[in-house]
C-alpha cells in the first residue's frame, strides 16, 4: 500500500505559477509510475502529466504541455508538478496517483484546489 498526500494549492491570478507537491510513503519501493489528475467542477476527472518513478519517463495531456512540467525526487519520494502561465481553465482540484505495474493507478491522494482567478 502506498499512501499519497499533495500540498501546494492555492489561489493565484491567470499567468501565474505554482508548485504542487505530492509526498508518498509506505511501500514506495513497487510504485511504477506516478501522475496527477485534476478534477473541475461539473466535469470528470482528467490526466494532466505522469512520470515513471525510476526512470523519469514522462507524459502530458495537451492543454497542459509546455506550461507544466512534472517531475520526482527519488530520494525525498516525492513528486512534483511545476505548473506556469497558468490560466483560469486551470482552476480544479488536482489529485496524485501512483501505480505499482502497467494497470490502474491503485493509490489516489485527497487532492489539493487550484484556483486560478481571471
Amino acid at each position: 500500500q502506498v499512501q499519497l498526500v499533495e500540498s501546494g494549492g492555492g489561489l493565484v491570478q491567470a499567468g501565474g505559477s505554482l508548485r504542487l507537491s505530492c509526498a508518498a510513503s509506505g511501500r514506495t519501493g513497487s510504485i511504477y509510475r506516478m501522475g496527477w489528475f485534476r478534477q473541475a467542477p461539473g466535469k470528470e476527472r482528467e490526466f494532466v502529466a505522469s512520470i515513471t518513478w525510476s526512470g523519469g519517463s514522462t507524459y502530458y495531456a495537451d492543454s497542459v504541455k509546455g506550461r507544466f512540467t512534472i517531475s520526482r525526487d527519488n530520494a525525498k519520494n516525492t513528486m512534483y508538478l511545476e505548473m506556469n502561465s497558468l490560466k483560469f481553465e486551470d482552476t480544479a482540484v488536482y489529485t496524485c496517483a501512483a501505480k505499482t505495474g502497467l494497470g490502474a493507478y491503485d493509490s489516489w491522494g485527497q487532492g489539493t484546489q487550484v484556483t486560478v482567478s481571471s
